[in-house]
């Protein structure tokens, strides 16, 4: 039997991935905090908001404004809110809501204020078991997805057939797929590449050159193997940090990416809020920040680019001076 797949959030990389499933013929439950959105997509095919140069047939889609009802039609449910907004969207649903149903996080951040993982958020709140639980990650992105520009998605869950089932889902002539079972790995890599995107648009608004961020990425990919061999002592688990170099790279190097535009603007000047309201959508590594600050302290375990990041985005620390003082620690 055909599975059902319920798609919640409408931001432009859930869209993204909306237009490849839907491209691939599948139908789609699709739930939007928007009613507008939802009646704009109905008599248009377009989504006035993100993407909005992409085409949908309208045939593929049923559209939901009831969370509840969108999850409920769908055997398989795919979550693309920002983290920032997790909590908010599913907290007041039942704690029994994903009961027999397989869960997929688009989602590339942690909970804030919680510091969790999706997955354990998840398994708190709705007892959510980690064989149910596939997370995809990069490196791609949604404008170059939607574009129908070859990219490469990565399925990762302890259980392999689900992620190999899952990843079946999406896998087309222009985009690759590759499944995995590292799914702290991952997340984890997600988060910090985020934060460190971010870093590289601070140093770009600062003036630095390709030299240096060339040595930035250098030693945040370094940082971020040291962090995941702390995770994984933590965890018990194996890591294989090669496998995200690629995010990282295009993450800190396309003038898609979101976060790097967001530190472009610290970096220039802009105060945090005012950063905010010139992107008008969610820049992960904003949040992530705090969230990996808050768990290295908890570690005991300096991460010293992530922590530099931190305190300019949330302690109001000197872009100019904090980078003089990176500088120092770079090899």
């Amino acid at each position: 039997m055909k599975k059902r797949i319920t798609v919640i959030g409408n931001g432009s990389w859930s869209s993204a991935l909306v237009k490849i499933l839907t491209d691939n013929g599948h139908t789609i439950n699709w739930w939007m905090r928007s009613e507008k959105a939802i009646e704009k997509i109905k008599e248009t095919g377009h989504n006035p908001h993100y993407l909005s140069i992409v085409k949908y047939n309208t045939t593929q889609l049923n559209l939901f404004h009831s969370i509840s009802e969108a999850i409920e039609q769908g055997d398989i449910i795919l979550l693309g809110i920002p983290s920032a907004f997790i909590v908010e969207m599913l907290d007041k649903l039942p704690n029994n809501t994903f009961e027999g149903k397989k869960i997929v996080s688009a989602v590339k951040g942690i909970i804030p204020n919680k510091n969790q993982l999706v997955n354990e958020y998840l398994a708190d709140q709705f007892n959510v078991q980690l064989n149910d639980y596939c997370c995809i990650s990069g490196p791609c992105h949604a404008e170059e997805v939607a574009a129908e520009k070859l990219s490469y998605l990565t399925f990762a869950s302890s259980n392999e057939a689900l992620a190999q089932e899952i990843a079946t889902f999406f896998d087309n002539k222009n985009l690759r797929t590759v499944v995995s079972n590292d799914i702290y790995g991952v997340q984890y890599s997600s988060v910090l590449k985020n934060i460190y995107a971010l870093g590289a648009g601070i140093a770009h608004g600062l003036d630095y050159g390709d030299n240096f961020l060339s040595v930035y990425i250098t030693n945040c990919f370094s940082e971020l193997q040291q962090f995941m061999n702390v995770i994984s002592t933590q965890m018990q688990h194996h890591y294989n940090t090669s496998a995200y170099l690629g995010d990282l790279l295009v993450t800190c190097y396309s003038l898609h990416s979101r976060n790097r535009t967001f530190g472009n603007f610290i970096g220039k000047g802009y105060t945090v809020n005012a950063a905010k309201l010139e992107l008008n959508m969610v820049a992960e590594g904003y949040y992530a920040s705090k969230g990996i600050f808050e768990i290295s302290q908890r570690l005991n375990y300096h991460l010293p680019i992530a922590d530099a990041i931190y305190k300019i985005l949330w302690e109001k620390a000197s872009p100019s001076k904090t980078y003089q003082s990176i500088e120092k620690i770079f090899n």
